[in-house]
């Protein structure tokens, strides 16, 4: 551990060292001596001479030329030795949250640079967040979204992210202006617009630090995707409604109609960002199909398509999260099933490391643009943004879930909606964006007001949040994965509720999910997948589905707590016997008792076999060994009289009624072919010995008797 933390004080030594090279004047940097004549190089050759060595050098040091790589390697390598070394301090981790931890460090790096260097650290610019960290955190989560979960509750998603984020928007603008009208002597040069822009870029739901802290949790499925989900759609809404602000700013005047305009613009932009990804989406499973000579680059175009996607929405001013999330979920499945597991492992893995090391950089440098000379405060307006911020996310996860749970089936609790209203995190979206606003008066209060906020939201609300958790004994999850049988009768019921919502005339949920999957088999799967690569069961094609879930989560699932684990293993030798004895039982049940009916009759051969008793474990005890002789001894004698009877007038039948001791009086009956009495036959068993008759105490056995068809026709 302290070795971690001894190379990781190395590399801001090295951090530091390189940019006070980089500032060293050119004129310190020594001049050469003037040029012999014998170069014959006249005075407008001069400047040539600056580059012409005097001598051959043996070392010598050029930074400039690797400046900018050596630096970047340098970062990288510092937040991932602090990642590093968060997992090997003891009982941090369960204490102190990823990102605070990572912030911290940020922090006490720029600390020291600003401790050298007398200057501001450098920061991370929004070009560099939305265009090289965002993309790989957004699409490991879009890859690897548990697609049953987000379309089971994608209206209760959209409600939450769509309303939910206008309901913050406008309640924290239209509430901090208020604040402004009452402060007018230090915020009166603050205007409406400036508040709302303010409102929409602090409303923004981090999910990088979102997924930080629930995935330490373990909570339950439908509070970590609805928590997850929300975040996630959060993002595009507010940055749609930060660019309408924004342009909103620019204008001289806004009327009615650029209202109504702005609004179709959100529409738009959502939309499009939404087809633009599902184009992209499909051509990427398309190519996919094609790589099965060249498996080796089949995981380039998942990174490629995705990608571009993304820049290409943000190239048409459209929702490019929007875009890179439909992507990958439109091509997860047909690129899984084209490519190899080599190739699904290797995506899997580049997907899991691209994003972590973005999440990391993202923290630390929250950590480090924090130390800036840009600083403004005012208390009134950090503490009411602050305070505004808590009560109207509570307010707004309040009423609109007391309006969701009126629709849905499995309610979401009050202690669901508590933790979804205390996970709003707040991270680098909303830094990234206040740094993008246009020069006023009040945009340093902005960026400060911002980074309290950001540290208010991941130090307070994240390391507290895991202990409310236990505190409210919020249901976490218990298995990481289904079991193939549950995931059979899940799809069982599915199809039966879609079969109901069909009878009823309902186009529910179910109808229009089994319509899609009707759709997607006839056509799409036929279309985007090898031939080859089809699987012909669903059943098969369940099970291959589940066996890459496993092999992905088998590091992030939690510990599971099976009531077997404490069992002592089996040993071979135990496992051969417990095969051994059910082959025997299985082969003696089937010998036992052949089918007795009057139209199909074994034949008279198989009734001189004996039965053979099961063979039983020893622990069973003498009581059942002694009961199963005795039942093949009743057994035995009853297949010995019946080869005395004809075929053609006897039913073999069990009847728990006491079998006669004499039983060759009706035998020899039926061979000579005289009538029985059957007065005579009830009176032989009225005169039954007490002696031969059951105990009351002990369950009355099965015993065979034969009743001649003879005596039912009389």
């Amino acid at each position: 551990m302290a070795a971690l933390w001894t190379l990781s004080l190395l590399l801001s030594a090295c951090l530091l060292w390189p940019t006070c090279l980089a500032l060293t004047p050119p004129a310190e940097l020594p001049q050469p001596h003037n040029l012999p004549p014998s170069l014959g190089l006249n005075s407008s050759d001069v400047s040539l001479s600056v580059d012409l060595p005097m001598a051959l050098r043996v070392f010598s040091v050029d930074y400039h030329h690797v400046q900018a790589p050596f630096e970047i390697v340098l970062w990288i390598m510092l937040a991932s030795l602090a990642k590093l070394g968060f997992h090997w301090s003891g009982r941090v981790p369960a204490v102190v949250p990823e990102s605070c931890l990572l912030i911290m460090v940020g922090l006490l790096v720029g600390g020291v640079i600003y401790g050298v260097r007398h200057s501001a650290p450098p920061t991370l610019s929004a070009d560099a967040f939305f265009l090289f960290l965002l993309p790989p955190i957004v699409l490991d989560a879009g890859y690897f979204l548990p697609g049953r979960l987000f379309f089971e509750n994608l209206g209760t998603i959209l409600w939450y992210a769509v309303l939910g984020t206008l309901w913050n928007v406008l309640g924290i603008g239209l509430s901090l202006y208020g604040v402004c009208l009452l402060a007018q002597s230090s915020l009166g040069d603050v205007s409406l617009l400036h508040c709302l822009l303010f409102g929409s870029l602090i409303a923004a739901v981090d999910p990088v630090a979102v997924l930080s802290v629930f995935q330490e949790m373990h909570v339950n499925e439908q509070l970590h995707i609805l928590v997850f989900g929300e975040s996630l759609l959060n993002d595009a809404v507010t940055v749609v409604l930060y660019k309408l602000f924004e342009s909103f700013l620019r204008l001289p005047s806004v009327s009615g109609l650029d209202v109504l305009l702005g609004g179709c613009r959100v529409v738009v932009v959502g939309l499009g960002g939404l087809f633009v990804g599902l184009f992209f989406g499909l051509v990427a499973a398309l190519t996919s199909r094609f790589t099965s000579r060249a498996q080796v680059i089949a995981p380039l175009f998942v990174f490629l398509y995705s990608y571009l996607s993304y820049l290409t929405s943000e190239m048409l001013h459209l929702s490019g999260i929007m875009a890179i999330v439909t992507c990958a979920v439109t091509m997860k499945q047909y690129v899984e099933a084209n490519v190899s597991e080599r190739s699904n492992t290797s995506i899997q893995y580049f997907l899991k490391m691209w994003s972590s090391v973005s999440e990391t950089l993202i923290f630390i440098f929250l950590g480090v643009s924090t130390i800036q000379d840009v600083h403004m405060w005012s208390w009134p307006f950090v503490c009411s943004t602050l305070l505004l911020c808590l009560i109207w996310r509570a307010t707004g996860v309040l009423l609109l879930t007391a309006v969701v749970n009126k629709l849905r089936r499995n309610t979401v609790t009050f202690r669901d909606q508590f933790i979804i209203a205390y996970g709003g995190l707040r991270g680098a979206i909303c830094f990234s964006l206040v740094f993008l606003i246009d020069d006023f008066p009040k945009k340093r209060l902005f960026i400060t007001t911002t980074i309290v906020v950001i540290l208010f939201t991941v130090f307070v609300q994240g390391m507290t949040i895991k202990p409310l958790v236990e505190l409210l004994d919020v249901k976490r999850k218990k298995r990481a994965l289904p079991t193939v049988s549950e995931e059979i009768h899940s799809r069982l019921i599915d199809h039966l509720l879609a079969g109901i919502e069909d009878v009823v005339g309902y186009w529910g949920q179910h109808y229009w999910k089994d319509k899609f999957e009707q759709f997607n088999k006839k056509y799409l799967r036929r279309f985007l997948i090898r031939e080859d690569h089809q699987a012909r069961s669903s059943i098969l094609r369940v099970y291959q589905e589940l066996e890459r879930r496993e092999q992905r989560g088998d590091e992030e699932a939690p510990p599971l707590v099976d009531p077997r684990s404490h069992s002592r293993p089996l040993l071979p030798e135990e496992m051969d016997s417990i095969r051994r004895i059910l082959s025997r039982n299985l082969q003696n049940f089937n010998n036992k008792t052949p089918a007795y009916s009057r139209h199909t009759l074994h034949q008279d051969a198989t009734t001189d076999r004996t039965r053979k008793p099961l063979y039983r474990h020893q622990s069973l005890g003498e009581r059942y060994t002694y009961i199963t002789q005795v039942e093949d001894a009743e057994f035995n004698g009853c297949r010995r009289v019946r080869a005395g009877l004809s075929r053609s007038h006897t039913v073999c039948a069990i009847s728990p009624r006491p079998v006669l001791q004499d039983s060759s009086v009706p035998a020899a009956s039926a061979q000579t072919g005289g009538p029985v009495d059957p007065q005579s036959s009830a009176a032989r068993e009225e005169q039954i010995s007490p002696q031969h008759q059951q105990p009351v105490g002990r369950a009355p056995k099965k015993q065979l008797s034969f009743v001649l068809e003879s005596e039912k026709q009389q």
